[in-house]
């Protein structure tokens, strides 16, 4: 049976790989190497990064393929991703069948962690219930960029005794700072919507292309930094054309007993 192997490669310094994960790297056949155009063209030269560092195995192959553009949003938001899923899900199909062999190993290179705010795994199930090739999946963990975040600002993740939230900035905007936890991790947020929290006395730890050598972070009281995250964000990606960016919300204080 064909294995697909989800390595987490981390949240963007080859260091954070495990050795489990450079294992796995050189039991693939094939490595799978996204190409997001040439305003992401820093991704791809990373994980070649990894690959020219890390893979040993003289048979391993890189195989690159495109990344369709997710269409505009429309009215719902989930059906403008499940229908870019499923454009995905083709190509990863077609990989599996055209790259491995009956017994073949592939591998799937993913940003920080397999589990978290990435679609892979939920992608590879649509190419099952399509029923065209039968695979085993086994997956790597990596270092998440929460991870990453909270080691480059020096700070534990959580108050003690005190709930964590991880959410998206849509959501952020949406609902505000939460009721039930004392620290809320933003993911995937294209509009900074940390402008919208109304307690200004909220603490936020903010970072950029974090474990490169291109990283950025910020930290402060909300209400002073704001302005300064918003316009350092603003000029780190018109210099490089894409930026990938989480941050931390802390309630000001202890938690309450």
């Amino acid at each position: 049976m064909r294995t697909l192997l989800v390595i987490g490669i981390g949240a963007g310094n080859p260091e954070h790989l495990t050795v489990q994960a450079i294992a796995a790297l050189n039991r693939a056949d094939a490595l799978f190497i996204p190409d997001k155009g040439s305003e992401k063209s820093d991704l791809a030269a990373l994980r070649h990064e990894i690959c020219d560092r890390f893979v040993t195995n003289a048979a391993t192959r890189r195989v690159g393929f495109g990344v369709p553009k997710r269409a505009e949003l429309t009215s719902s938001y989930r059906s403008t991703v499940d229908d870019w899923h499923e454009d995905i899900a083709g190509i990863y199909e077609a990989l599996i069948l055209d790259e491995l062999g009956d017994n073949g190993c592939g591998a799937l290179l993913i940003w920080g962690d397999p589990m978290l705010y990435d679609s892979a795994l939920r992608i590879l199930e649509r190419v099952r219930q399509r029923g065209n090739v039968d695979f085993a999946v086994e997956v790597i963990p990596g270092i998440t960029a929460i991870q990453s975040l909270c080691a480059s600002h020096r700070i534990a993740l959580n108050r003690i005794g005190d709930p964590v939230l991880i959410t998206t900035g849509r959501r952020l905007a949406a609902e505000g700072m939460p009721d039930n936890a004392g620290t809320v991790v933003v993911m995937l947020d294209g509009n900074c919507a940390f402008r919208t929290v109304k307690d200004k006395d909220a603490i936020i730890h903010w970072g950029a292309y974090l474990g490169t050598p291109d990283e950025i972070v910020i930290a402060g009281r909300l209400g002073d930094v704001e302005d300064r995250i918003v316009a350092t964000r603003a000029e780190a990606r018109a210099a490089k054309g894409w930026i990938m960016d989480t941050y931390l919300l802390r309630k000001p204080g202890e938690a309450e007993e």
